[in-house]
């Protein structure tokens, strides 16, 4: 009688140790599947990685970002494609990461005015806390306090009594209401009772040029834009604005210390983020990179030339100083009806 045999039977030949060898097999393949993604994974970078910057070309961000990329493509092996995409004070590139897939290849500049000041003032098209992952902060641009040569004070503390003494009849000018240099002048009015009016410009330039001239009385912005005039002697700097002052600034004392304010630091920070949701691994894996690639002669150097102070900090640290920020600005606005 012919009858038709199971594959696995006793009457198809195969035995029980051909059984066990077949199925050894399937597992083995089983387990170098389930090892396959944490293998891909492993091998990131694997292709370019592209970082986002959304400011235009030569903007300090923009510098700081192009140096970090080749940087960071000699440690990693992978290039690193800027990708500038201006507008909208920031939001437009920043609000791009936010969107891009969260798989480690899409990488944020990041800075204070659209991710921390933007947001305080009107509504977003991406949440600040909710849609990044932040990487680490590589960096912090220190402020200055000047005034044009003619001003009487020889120091900090005489320039803080001598507005304090004298409620509204000076003024302080800034590069725009609601900019990272009038909420920092306004933080700095605050933590000390001064009473000045607020004149508004359309950058640091002109702000700049009626503090030399003597028609606003002082000011505090970035060091970037203000060592040139006191290297030339145009403007008096009367403290940093970082607590434990800054090389970029040597011989400028902190304000925290100058005007009697402790504890006060803040600077406008640079720093890399990854939209919400990117691996943990690859977050650890680019925090480790960065924070040697901040190590480097070159990146001092670099960081240097555009007047940021290195000021490096993982991933925990950043989100804590983050919180910090929106917290101390959100006080200023809130107190100073401050509307953009």
């Amino acid at each position: 009688m012919n009858r038709k045999t199971h594959p696995f039977s006793p009457l198809s030949g195969i035995t029980r140790r051909d059984l066990l060898s077949q199925t050894a097999a399937i597992g083995a393949a089983s387990v170098v599947g389930l090892h396959a993604p944490a293998q891909a994974q492993a091998a990131y970078p694997n292709r370019p990685i592209k970082l986002m910057v959304p400011w235009p070309p030569g903007q300090a961000t923009d510098l700081a970002a192009r140096v970090l990329g080749q940087e960071l493509s000699k440690i990693l092996g992978q290039p690193f494609v800027i990708d500038n995409r201006a507008g909208a004070g920031g939001t437009i590139g920043t609000d791009a990461v936010a969107k891009a897939p969260a798989d480690g290849y899409t990488l944020l500049a990041a800075s204070s005015g659209p991710v921390s000041i933007s947001p305080l003032f009107t509504k977003t098209p991406y949440d600040s806390d909710k849609d990044f992952a932040p990487i680490a902060m590589l960096g912090l641009s220190p402020y200055l306090l000047v005034t044009g040569m003619d001003f009487p004070a020889k120091d900090a503390k005489e320039l803080v009594a001598l507005i304090k003494g004298n409620p509204n009849k000076y003024s302080f000018a800034s590069s725009g209401t609601g900019a990272t240099a009038h909420l920092i002048c306004e933080s700095f009015n605050a933590a000390l009772g001064l009473q000045a009016t607020h004149v508004p410009y359309k950058g640091s330039v002109p702000a700049l040029t009626d503090v030399i001239s003597g028609q606003v009385a002082y000011c505090i912005e970035t060091a970037g834009s203000t060592l040139p005039f006191v290297r030339n002697g145009r403007l008096k700097a009367y403290g940093v604005s970082l607590e434990k002052g800054s090389s970029v600034t040597p011989g400028v004392p902190p304000l925290a210390t100058a005007a009697g304010i402790p504890g006060f630091d803040l600077g406008a920070w640079f720093g890399m983020m990854a939209p919400a949701n990117t691996p943990r691994p690859i977050v650890d894996q680019l925090t480790n990179v960065l924070e040697k690639a901040m190590q480097t002669p070159e990146m001092k150097k670099a960081f240097d030339g555009i007047a940021i102070e290195i000021d490096f900090r993982k991933n925990e640290d950043f989100t804590k100083y983050l919180k910090m920020v929106s917290s101390v600005f959100s006080d200023v606005i809130r107190k100073g009806n401050i509307k953009p």
